[in-house]
């Protein structure tokens, strides 16, 4: 025993520093990727539907332009209803930090079983798993209301937000933000 009384040198400081790295440049990267907040709340494109037809357009097509914003603003309207309920909001941060590394900081496509799962039914999975989770800590009132206050809010957003200035072809988004105004 020639060691004895050394202190032992191990990889893991390095790689857990890199694993930290790394998951930092995936969350600017991936919030940064995400519809800019000041686009979603601009108060110039805020007008009722026209009709019943425009009003199911505006909320098919906000949902899929802005769905990250949405998820975002009903995890943190349950977040608050939680804080006087410890032990679902210890529950809710741990499935936090799966939201974050299943949904949100994902920089490639989620493969399981070598097949290729969308993030519509990432959302749809992480979204009942979070509500099932949520109902077992006996919190049940609170999240329910919650969310519903925050389907509410979505929906409302969705409704009254107008889709005609938004890019929904990512390539046309990014050549006329980058053209030269002249």
């Amino acid at each position: 025993m020639t060691n004895y009384g050394t202190i032992p040198t191990s990889s893991s400081g390095p790689v857990n520093v890199e694993f930290i790295s790394r998951a930092k440049d995936v969350l600017k990267e991936g919030l940064a990727a995400r519809r800019p907040w000041k686009e979603m709340f601009n108060f110039h494109s805020f007008n009722l539907p026209s009709g019943v037809s425009d009003a199911i357009s505006r909320i098919k097509t906000n949902f899929s332009f802005f769905q990250t914003n949405y998820a975002i603003i009903v995890l943190v309207i349950v977040f608050l209803s939680l804080l006087w309920h410890p032990i679902s909001l210890i529950v809710f941060i741990v499935l936090m930090a799966v939201w974050l590394f299943l949904y949100f900081l994902r920089d490639e496509p989620l493969v399981i079983f070598g097949r290729l799962i969308s993030d519509r039914v990432v959302l749809i999975v992480l979204s009942v798993l979070t509500l099932l989770l949520l109902l077992f800590t006996g919190a049940t009132s609170n999240i329910l209301i919650s969310l519903a206050v925050g389907v509410f809010v979505v929906l409302i957003h969705a409704l009254i937000r107008k889709t005609d200035d938004l890019f929904l072809d990512e390539e046309a988004a990014g050549f006329l933000r980058s053209a030269p105004s002249s």
